[in-house]
């Protein structure tokens, strides 16, 4: 469906365009990532909009240890299966329905990019800032500096907030 169309010299918005939003959240089990993925599901469910989750595992360097990197890295996919499937059932809670989720390996930014180009139907980046960790975090940071290839607006939620703000705010 396209975004625009031309009707003899008029551009004609297409006004349903709105209904098909996503909204992608990053994941990480953190405190931070809930206060976004809450915010970011109520927006998604008021707004007749879905939700995508993103965990990216980001590499190890313990390549002289094959089989040591080996068990870490399936570690690392257990505990991000876990968090998938915890932050999905919060999203259904919340009233949405099953949000499409993403398990990638590399570095978070490039990544998170990555997921945006491939579905075009991303819409809005929700992140949390961090909370007491000398600023609001190394992804933030960088998508506030224009230091990622994000080409979509990002919402960016305190990380601090409660259930019971975030509600209030959406």
């Amino acid at each position: 469906m396209s975004l625009k169309r031309r009707t003899g010299s008029i551009l004609i918005m297409d006004i349903n365009r709105h209904l098909q939003r996503k909204f992608l959240i990053v994941v990480d089990g953190t405190p931070e990532s809930h206060a976004a993925l809450r915010f970011a599901a109520r927006r998604a469910h008021g707004t007749g909009g879905k939700v995508a989750l993103l965990l990216v595992i980001e590499p190890e360097t313990h390549d002289h240890w094959l089989g040591v990197s080996s068990l870490m890295k399936e570690e690392a996919e257990i505990e991000a299966e876990k968090i998938l499937t915890e932050s999905a059932a919060l999203v259904e809670m919340l009233g949405g329905e099953k949000p499409k989720t993403h398990i990638r390996h590399g570095a978070l930014a490039e990544e998170i990019a990555r997921l945006i180009d491939e579905d075009r139907a991303i819409s809005t980046l929700v992140l949390a800032a961090a909370v007491g960790h000398g600023g609001p975090g190394p992804l933030v940071s960088a998508i506030g500096a224009g230091k990622s290839a994000v080409h979509i607006p990002v919402t960016i939620v305190p990380g601090d907030l409660s259930d019971d703000e975030i509600d209030a705010l959406t």
